[in-house]
C-alpha cells in the first residue's frame, strides 16, 4: 500500500535499514506492505528516534506519538510530539497557586506536577509550554505558553487547551484564538469556570472559488451559520448538514471538486471520507459522498 509520512519537525526516515530521505510537513511516500513487517525509524536532531514495525498491529493501534489517516486504500503516518533525546530532568520553575504546589519540568517531554496535601497529578503538556507562565483564573490555573494557553482545574484536568493569545486575565479570561481554517478566522473567546462563555468573530477572509466548500464544512464543524456558502436551493436544508455529514474533526482539500472529512475511528486512527461538491454562482449547490 502507498504510505505517506509527515512530521512536525524535520527527521530522517529509514525503512528496512535504507535511508529514504527527510520527512517534514510535506509528504514523502513509499510502497510498503503490512505483511512484510518492515522496520521503520525516524531520527530528528536532539530528539529520541521513533521506531515501529509497519504491520497490521501498527495499523490497528499506533504508538502515542503517531497518528494514522486512512484514505482510499492509502495511509498517512503523522509523527508529532517527539521527546527530547536528553533524559536529564530539568525543573523550569516552581510556585504555589490556589493552595497547590506547581512544578514545571522537562524530561523528554513537558510535564506539570501539581500537588496539594492529599493528591498529586502529573499533567503532560505540548512543547509550546516548555517556557510558560502560570497564574490563577478563579479556581483554575492559567498557563500561557508560546502561542498556546491552558486552563487546568484543581483535580489536574485540562479544561481548555488552545492556540491563542491571552488579552484579559482575572477570574474570567479572554483570548484571541486563530481557527486555522480556510477563511483565517480570528475569534475573541471568553472563559469562566473552565468553560467558554462567549465567542465573537474578530476577522475573517472572504471565500473564493477554491475555498468556499472548505468554508462551508468548517462552518458546520465550528457551529457557525453555513448558509452564506450555500446556493439558494440548499439554504432550507442547512439545519440538516450536521446529521448528513456525521462526526468529523477536520476538513481537507482533495482536488478541484472533492473535499475530505477527517473522521475519528479510534484513538490516533482516522478515516478521510470523500465528498464531491458542485458550485453555482460561487456557492455550493450539491454535496455528495463519493
Amino acid at each position: 500500500m502507498r504510505v505517506y509520512f509527515l512530521s512536525e519537525i524535520p527527521c530522517a526516515f529509514f525503512a528496512g535499514g535504507a535511508y529514504l530521505g527527510i520527512v517534514d510537513g510535506f509528504e514523502r511516500s513509499a510502497e510498503l506492505s503490512p505483511s512484510d513487517g518492515i522496520f521503520c525509524e525516524c531520527k530528528a536532531t536532539g530528539r529520541m528516534s521513533m521506531s515501529f514495525r509497519f504491520d497490521e498491529d501498527f495499523l490497528f493501534s499506533p504508538p502515542e506519538q503517531i497518528e494514522l489517516y486512512f484514505h482510499c486504500g492509502e495511509v498517512a503516518v503523522r509523527l508529532h510530539a517527539m521527546p527530547y533525546a536528553d533524559p536529564t530532568m530539568r525543573v523550569i520553575w516552581q510556585t504555589r497557586l490556589n493552595g497547590l504546589l506547581l512544578t514545571l519540568c522537562v524530561q523528554g517531554t513537558v510535564v506539570l506536577n501539581m500537588q496539594d496535601g492529599n493528591s498529586f497529578y502529573q499533567i503532560p503538556l505540548p512543547f509550546a509550554f516548555e517556557n510558560c507562565r502560570a497564574e490563577t483564573a478563579g479556581e483554575h490555573i492559567l498557563l500561557e505558553g508560546k502561542g498556546m494557553f491552558a486552563l487546568i482545574d484543581q483535580n489536574g484536568k485540562i479544561r481548555i487547551l488552545s492556540d491563542g493569545r491571552i488579552t484579559e486575565r482575572g477570574d474570567a479570561v479572554t483570548a484571541e484564538v486563530p481557527l486555522h481554517d480556510a477563511l483565517a478566522h480570528r475569534m475573541r473567546c471568553r472563559y469562566e469556570g473552565g468553560k467558554m462563555t462567549d465567542c465573537t468573530v474578530l476577522s475573517a477572509q472572504e471565500p473564493t472559488q477554491a475555498t468556499v466548500a472548505l468554508a462551508l464544512l468548517e462552518s458546520v464543524l465550528a457551529g457557525f451559520d453555513p448558509t452564506p456558502y450555500l446556493a439558494p436551493a440548499l439554504v432550507p436544508k442547512a439545519g440538516l448538514l450536521r446529521e448528513y455529514l456525521g462526526e468529523f474533526r477536520a476538513v481537507v482539500p482533495l482536488g478541484a471538486d472533492r473535499i475530505g472529512l477527517v473522521c475519528p475511528r479510534k484513538p490516533r486512527v482516522f478515516d478521510v471520507r470523500d465528498f464531491r461538491f458542485t458550485l453555482e454562482d460561487g456557492k455550493v449547490s450539491n454535496l455528495a459522498p463519493v
